[in-house]
Parts: structure tokens; sequence; C-alpha cells
């Protein structure tokens, strides 16, 4: 047996976890920087004012995380001035006492046209003719109410603000990401130890969700792949059970959100003496990871990672491009308030610049 695999149960591994240390959540004052830069590039860009919707951006210049709903819910950020929040009437006092700064909060009934007042509040500070930046991740049907409401307006995509601010992180913003990934590498380590013959995924999963919660996770895992022998060759798995038997191929992919900073690791090991080609297979998606972080650097474009690891694998005769057996997909992806984050290692994303980024490589 590979050391570390197996040897424990659910309710020793359980009973070992201890919350190790507290994190530091972000502060206020780092969020109000956030939106000082913002507004800098909205100056810069021309932009009046910046539209949130109840998205992972609210979330990083507010703090404010809400439940993305069929209700308008979320925050104006004007290119001067402080932010104005909206909010349903009957959901005002819910969301005062979810502010961590700020006192303005403009309520719509149910009656009302949310987006009205939306375009109200900008016109009345900028004109018939601003130009609102809409937050990337809001649904169609709030920005179709918007042009609807203010035809006039001139609508640009809000990831030319948000993109430059989130693209980079904080020391502490890098801190809780680490913070995030040494629990679920703890939790990896702990789910190899339970493993033995016959357990099933389904049982892995919830000891994943178990184990994270115990150790400070905001909420149980939001992805916890658990694939046995076959299966571990598709990338996000197969939509039934497995049962361990001896000589399988195991793949765990398992991420949890700290003050909602995401983790993201897989873990691939072998239950039992592993084969000749298990072993050629594990060296070469090693050897493929190692050349991915070997490749990157500041002022490395981000599909330079991608090119890095698919030359390993490709020189070992798999693929070529995205054929299986090889790398169905691209090399990695960005890492934080989302757990794939808008950086990706596919081609024609560049990063020239971004002196502190995140991402995450798994091929």
């Amino acid at each position: 047996m590979t050391q570390g695999i197996g040897g424990s149960t659910v309710a020793q591994e359980l009973d070992r976890l201890e919350q190790v240390s507290a994190y530091q959540p972000i502060t206020i004052d780092e969020r109000l920087d956030r939106i000082a830069k913002a507004q800098r590039l909205m100056f810069d860009q021309g932009v009046d004012a910046l539209f949130l919707e109840a998205t992972t951006s609210l979330a990083y210049f507010t703090g404010l995380r809400l439940w993305a709903s069929e209700r308008l819910h979320g925050a104006i950020i004007p290119a001067d001035g402080e932010v104005i929040y909206i909010s349903p009437a009957f959901e005002e006092q819910k969301t005062r006492a979810m502010l961590l700064f700020g006192s303005d909060v403009r309520k719509w009934d149910e009656h009302e046209a949310p987006a009205r007042l939306v375009a109200d509040i900008v016109a009345s500070c900028y004109g018939s003719t601003a130009v609102l930046a809409i937050d990337e991740a809001a649904p169609f049907f709030v920005y179709d109410a918007l042009r609807q409401a203010a035809p006039g307006f001139d609508y640009v995509n809000g990831a030319r603000i948000t993109g430059p601010c989130r693209i980079k992180k904080s020391a502490a913003e890098v801190a809780l990401i680490q913070h995030a990934m040494d629990i679920t590498l703890e939790v990896q380590a702990s789910a190899a130890r339970i493993m033995r013959e016959g357990i099933t995924t389904t049982e892995v999963q919830q000891f994943l969700s178990d184990a994270h919660l115990k150790l400070g996770a905001d909420s149980v895992p939001p992805f916890r792949i658990v694939l046995f022998g076959e299966p571990t060759a598709y990338p996000h798995g197969v939509p039934y059970p497995q049962v361990l038997q001896e000589g399988d191929m195991i793949l765990i992919d398992v991420g949890a959100t700290f003050d909602g900073y995401f983790s993201d690791i897989t873990r691939s090991y072998v239950f039992g003496e592993p084969s000749q080609r298990q072993r050629e297979i594990w060296d070469l998606e090693k050897k493929a990871q190692s050349a991915v972080f070997a490749t990157a650097g500041v002022g490395v474009p981000a599909e330079q990672l991608d090119y890095a690891a698919r030359l390993v694998i490709e020189s070992a005769g798999l693929g070529p491009g995205y054929s299986v057996p090889g790398l169905p997909h691209r090399a990695g992806h960005g890492l934080g308030l989302e757990c794939m984050s808008p950086l990706s290692s596919k081609g024609g994303i560049r990063l020239n610049s971004v002196r502190v980024c995140v991402f995450r490589t798994n091929p």
C-alpha cells in the first residue's frame, strides 16, 4: 500500500482534525482602497458609475454577500462619492444589518421597477447620457431592464473596472487563499487515510464536507469530485457513485471558501500497489505541473503556462491538442472569490504586467 493511504477511519480522522488558527478577514480599509482604485479607473476611462449586482464583485468591494435572485439587489459605485446600496424594501433592514460601511440604502417596493430607481440615481448625478458600467456577472434581465429605463445611457462592460482591481491580489488576499489551501491540503491527507476497499465515492464526499466544516470553512465545499478507477480519466467525473477496489486510481478534486476566498486542490494516487503504467502517467502529470511552475513569472503570458504543460504531455505521445488521452482542457485558471476566476491559461489570454496574481494548475 502506498504510504499515507488507508489505515484510518472517518471517525478517527474527524476526531483528529482541529482548527489550528483563525484567519484575518479583509479589513474595511482595504475595501475602501478597492473602491478608490475603481473610482480612479472610472475617471480615467470616462465611466460615471459602476452598478454591481449580487455577485462576487459586490462582495469584493463592499463585503456584502447577497443571494442572487429575480429581485435586483446590489450597489452603485459612483466615479466620485460614496457607495449607494439598492435593496428590495422588505429586505432593507437585513441589508442594513449586513453593511460593513456606508448607510445610503435606497429601497424599492414590489410594484416598482428597480431598474428605474438605479437609472434615476445615476441620472441625477451624471445626466441622461451617463456612462454606466454594468457588473459583467449581472444577469441579462438586469441589463435589459436598465437599458429600457435609461435608453440614453452609454452602457459598458464593468469588467474594465472590476478586472484590473480583482486580478491583482493583496497580501491579505494571498494570506486568505493560503489559509484555505492549507486547510484543504490537510483534508486531502485525511481523505487518503480513510481509503479502504469497498468505500464509496459518496462516503468520501461526505467526509470532505464534514472535515472542511470542522476546520472552519464558510460552508459545505461547493464541489467535491471523488473518482475511483476508470472514471478518474474524466476530469469532471461521472454522474454515478463508485466503489473502491484494489489497484484503483483515486482522484479527489475539492475546494472550500474562507471569508469568501476559495481553495482548490486535486490529488491523485493509487489504492494498493501501482502498476508500471500508473507510475508512468503519475510521473508525467507531475512533470507537466512542474513545467507550469517553472514557466510562471512576472510578464509571462498566461497562455504560455498551458503551452508548457501541453509540450510535456504531447512529447510523451499523448494528445495532441485537446485530444484524449492527453490534456482535454486548459492547464489552469485563476483563483480568488471564485474558484475559476477570469485568469485562464488558455490561448489568447495574456498577462504582461500583473505582479501578484493567484492561479491553479491542473494538467
